[in-house]
């Protein structure tokens, strides 16, 4: 058993020219710029421009960009305020996402308390009025469940919201009348219902497809119209089995179905002006743009290139910005008007190798999946199975740097998008309920043995690896499938699902009673055969496993408990403990996780 402290041999990489795997990290990137409703001119994003990622202010008119936030673990959570005037940002303590607002002047100055009252928690949402001066703030704490405020400058907070369950702020309408939230107070955290309130508290109208049966589909919250007035809430629903948009009037509960006929699941935005939506299609790992004429009902095609449109925003002239990459093309901000939108200088990323598509049947249905391989390289190969987070998540046809280090030190990556997913549908996304974990492990099994036995996979040295959602599935197909694997390499997991438990965040416990039906007292059996401890004492293969000291979703000491059974029967695993939470937004801790995880791989899995 080794303790690291990342000090892995590093004369051969100072000795040589930086590696292209080491460049794609440290090469800088930026985020989908927001900008004000009001002051358009007036954006904001995040970049790792210096080495940590941090917001940064933009006057598009001056061109010049400024660093807004400078913290040692790094800032992503901000918020433009609509008249441009106000940065509000996240302010935790080291990744453990407990704290409180704070806001800035767009054009530099000290930083102030954004809602004066309102004591540390974590967040739920956060929406700001365009008068400037009011905040809808979302808070989720441990004594309280979640609670809703209204703030505004000069006053006390006033709450409007409390439950036990999780909810959170949807939205204020562009007259400041209206507030949109998602609640779950039937107790099913992943299916929402809505509910449109005034200032005060009072209910103006609700919409909940939870009701009736035992079908349970989720709404979620997309904006209110940005005009003076209007009651009209684009919202997303399942009620054909994917996510789509429809146009709910609160007011009058007019409900105005789109109809898109489009395969995948569908969100949307409204174009400044409300008279259309810029429409977000995603559909078999890759996603696609159209502009939707509200008053025509047309549908138009947005053109951009093959690949992952990771978001999108139709500025005031009608050009739509967006974010978009490829597994071969690394990420890039565009504008349909043209060119890349913001090009930060410095050193660019070299790109990688493209993904194929793979199709496994598998007991729940065709599992997809995406391979990359060296070029040129015939296997059988060492393989990697990365699996995804979430697990409502789905890995794409996208640009990722930690896959593309694998293939660079020739590897073959396959990713799953298991039962649980997003982007196949409402039954393979809730297909997981109740036998958490055990219906992934199937899913990935299956196009294991498609893997082994079409010659791209050797199977004596396979490694399975994850972070969060996926370094939970990794210790858990290490003890339930200790033959399939060689060796594992597990950041931020759930190890000892109870524990876990016991130590989340709120928002968290109430997505772990609906995955499995109840708390750990109340279905003891589902937590225990869904809990990678339960078969720690069968692990045959290696473990590597990093974890942030201060996160609060795989909290610490859960991992320690699964740590300290490897440690009673001698396992063979290795330790990396790091100041930050869940993931690290340095990305010199970035490289050096990586860097361990490469070389965990090449001492323990066996030569050719």
């Amino acid at each position: 058993m080794t303790e690291s402290n990342g000090s892995v041999s590093q004369g051969r990489q100072q000795s040589q020219e930086m590696p292209d795997w080491e460049k794609r990290f440290r090469a800088p990137r930026v985020s989908l710029p927001d900008w004000a409703e009001d002051a358009p001119d007036r954006s904001l994003f995040v970049s790792n421009a210096t080495g940590t990622y941090e917001l940064y202010a933009w006057d598009r008119a001056s061109g010049e960009q400024r660093q807004v936030t400078d913290r040692p673990n790094g800032t992503t959570d901000g918020v433009l305020s609509p008249d441009g005037r106000w940065i509000w940002w996240f302010d935790d303590k080291d990744g453990d996402e407990f704290g409180v607002w704070r806001r800035q002047p767009f054009t530099g100055g000290a930083d102030e308390p954004g809602a004066p009252g309102l004591g540390p928690s974590y967040p739920a949402g956060l929406a700001l009025g365009r008068d400037g001066r009011t905040a809808v703030v979302g808070r989720s704490t441990d004594e309280d469940g979640t609670t809703i405020h209204l703030a505004r400058e000069g006053q006390e907070p006033v709450e409007i919201y409390r439950h036990r369950e999780s909810a959170g702020v949807g939205d204020l309408s562009h007259d400041g009348t209206l507030i949109a939230l998602e609640h779950t107070e039937h107790g099913d955290a992943m299916h929402s219902a809505l509910r449109v309130v005034r200032p005060d508290g009072t209910t103006v109208a609700e919409l909940d497809d939870t009701k009736g049966g035992t079908v349970e589909l989720g709404l979620e919250v997309l904006g209110f119209a940005p005009v003076d007035g209007d009651t009209r809430l684009l919202i997303g629903h399942q009620r054909r089995g994917r996510w789509e948009p429809l146009v709910w009037d609160v007011a009058s509960g007019e409900e105005s179905d789109l109809a898109l006929e489009l395969p995948g699941d569908v969100s949307a935005e409204w174009y400044p002006d409300g008279s259309a939506l810029l429409i977000a299609h995603s559909f078999e790992a890759r996603s696609e743009l159209f502009r939707y004429d509200l008053a025509a009902r047309e549908l138009t095609r947005i053109p951009t290139p093959p690949g992952t449109v990771s978001g999108a925003t139709a500025r005031p002239d009608g050009a739509v910005e967006y974010l978009w990459s490829s597994s071969a093309e690394p990420s890039a901000v565009r504008s349909t008007a043209g060119g890349v939108v913001l090009d930060p200088p410095g050193l660019k990323s070299p790109g990688s190798v493209p993904v194929e598509d793979v199709w496994v049947e598998g007991p729940g249905g065709r599992i997809h999946a995406l391979v990359q391989k060296p070029a040129g390289v015939s296997g059988p190969l060492p393989t990697v199975f990365d699996i995804h987070g979430g697990p409502t998540w789905h890995d794409s046809d996208s640009f990722a740097a930690g896959p593309a280090a694998w293939v660079d030190h020739g590897y073959a990556v396959v990713r799953v998008n298991y039962r649980g997913s997003t982007g196949y549908g409402r039954a393979w996304t809730d297909a997981l309920k109740h036998r958490v974990g055990l219906i992934e492990l199937e899913d990935i099994a299956a196009v294991r043995a498609w893997a082994v036995e079409s010659g791209l996979a050797d199977p004596q040295r396979l490694v399975l690896t994850g972070g969060s959602w996926g370094g939970y599935l990794t210790l858990l197909g290490l003890g339930v499938q200790p033959d399939l694997w060689t060796l594992g390499i597990a950041a931020v997991p759930v190890a000892d699902y109870v524990t876990a438990y016991h130590d989340e965040m709120e928002a968290l416990k109430a997505m772990d009673r609906t995955l499995l039906g109840g708390t750990p007292e109340e279905v003891p059996e589902r937590f225990e055969a869904s809990s990678p401890i339960t078969y720690v004492d069968q692990v045959k293969a290696p473990v590597y496993i990093s974890a942030g000291v201060n996160d609060p979703r795989c909290p610490i000491r859960q991992i320690e408990n699964y740590v300290k059974r490897l440690q009673a029967r001698g396992a063979v695993h290795e330790v990396y403990r790091y100041d930050a939470g869940h993931g690290s937004l340095v990305v010199d801790e970035r490289i050096k996780q990586v860097r361990l995880e490469l070389d965990f791989a090449e001492r323990y899995l066996p030569k050719r």
